[in-house]
């Protein structure tokens, strides 16, 4: 068999059958450009269709959502659950509220979860969902009768053996409360384990608000190791203000190193004497403004309307905030005034072209399904807390999570050295190992 020829012919069949989704196609052609050595030592796989199943989702939900705002105007949204592969166990995935989503974003964020949980050891599958309503600037009220109605139409595809989700963007604790209350009341049964990221006091596990960015700053401290280097004294930018972004500056100040800039919707903010991070937190997640704000409020501080915070001289990069937003003259950028590492805090946040930058420079490059995975893998033990109807301390938890981080690490090496040629390659590292676990488990449960 040409292993080339079945690659390309399986994608152009994604193409084709999935017509104006982009972002779904560029995740697809990112993990299929890297599967040629396994399929190559296991053709077993292609007998039984494992790659044209795996680019297929098994379940694709897309459902009307009418709310009524404060005024009693009638609203209507489009609610998304891509349930895409269930080999490794339930469907484990966010909701995403946000203007942008639709199902294109939707599956290529469900695709990626196949790989990233399946590289947590864990017995979960991949899924994901969401709708394209906007939280921001709407009222409590508001959007609990939005949640509402979201889960009266979804509560009948999820379930602890089935489908859980968790949060994402514009999906935090408020909303796992509504969402979590209204599957609660329509099925009158009390399910801790269907939702993840609930608030700890009802269910949920401590450190799963952190655990993403952590999560990152454990992936790249481990990527430095491999070079003898760690981030103290290093200086470090983070893109985004969101959660993923806070908990990273966070973990990287405490692993000793400097985070001197973040970024918003709106800019990006210098603080050389490193982000406060009280102030940060204070003005994004209590005040909800802008990062001017911070700057406001901090003298030293500046804050820019135009570029990008890639232009800042830094060690290493963690892009926290969205899809594509580091770009091929991003990574340029970065590479020219030195920085070390990259590790993907947010979902596919580097272009195809600024990864080829990074790795013709020979920069460390942990690709967002292995250096994020810290999130569904604390989901994943919130779970397991659930069934147990136990609850572990922030310590037990995080050691627990930095483990897994460690674990992902290693394993990303030993298939890029098995696999490939270069134990740095973690982009053909991460895919090839998520996909030899899922493989498997699809090949000994027969076709379907």
């Amino acid at each position: 068999m040409n292993v080339s020829a079945h690659i390309e012919s399986v994608y152009a069949e994604v193409r084709r059958r999935n017509p104006g989704e982009p972002e779904f196609h560029q995740a697809a052609a990112e993990v299929l450009e890297s599967l040629g050595p396994a399929l190559d030592r296991h053709p077993e796989y292609a007998g039984a269709g494992i790659v044209e199943r795996l680019v297929e989702p098994e379940r694709q939900l897309m459902f009307r959502v009418p709310w009524v705002d404060d005024q009693g105007t009638v609203r209507v949204n489009r609610g998304f659950r891509v349930e895409f592969n269930s080999a490794l166990g339930p469907y484990k995935g966010g909701l995403r509220f946000h203007p942008s989503v639709n199902l294109g974003i939707v599956k290529f964020l469900g695709f990626e979860q196949i790989f990233k949980n399946a590289l947590t050891g864990m017995a979960i599958g991949g899924g994901k969902g969401g709708a394209d309503f906007d939280p921001k600037g709407r009222s409590d009220g508001e959007i609990m009768r939005f949640c509402q109605s979201f889960m009266t139409e979804l509560y009948r595809h999820l379930g602890e053996h089935t489908d859980v989700p968790a949060g994402d963007i514009g999906v935090g604790a408020r909303e796992i409360g509504y969402l979590f209350g209204q599957y609660k009341r329509i099925t009158n049964r009390y399910e801790s384990g269907v939702l993840t990221g609930k608030p700890v006091a009802w269910g949920g596990s401590h450190a799963r608000t952190e655990a993403t960015g952590y999560g990152a700053v454990y992936f790249a401290q481990e990527m430095l190791a491999t070079r003898g280097e760690g981030f103290d004294g290093r200086r470090v930018v983070v893109s985004g203000s969101g959660n993923v972004a806070v908990y990273a500056v966070e973990k990287v100040h405490a692993l000793g190193g400097r985070v001197v800039a973040c970024s918003d919707s709106s800019g990006y903010l210098v603080d050389e004497n490193g982000i406060d991070l009280e102030l940060l937190k204070e003005v994004k997640e209590v005040r909800r403004a802008r990062l001017s704000a911070y700057a406001e409020a901090r003298p030293a501080a500046v804050f820019s309307a135009r570029g990008t915070v890639y232009d800042v001289r830094c060690d290493v990069a963690l892009p926290c905030a969205t899809q594509n937003e580091l770009r091929r003259e991003d990574a340029v950028a970065l590479v020219k005034n030195g920085v070390r590492a990259v590790a993907e805090g947010a979902n596919m946040p580097c272009t195809p072209e600024a990864v080829e930058v990074f790795r013709e420079a020979g920069i460390l490059f942990g690709p967002g399904k292995a250096a994020n995975a810290g999130g569904v893998a604390t989901s994943a033990l919130e779970m397991q807390q659930n069934a147990a109807r136990d609850t572990w301390s922030f310590e037990q938890t995080e050691s627990r999570l930095a483990q897994v981080m460690r674990d992902v690490h290693t394993q990303c090496r030993a298939t890029a050295e098995a696999y490939g040629t270069d134990a740095d390659d973690y982009v053909l590292g991460a895919n090839v190992s998520g996909f030899l676990r899922v493989a498997e488990a699809m090949l000994a449960q027969g076709v379907i």
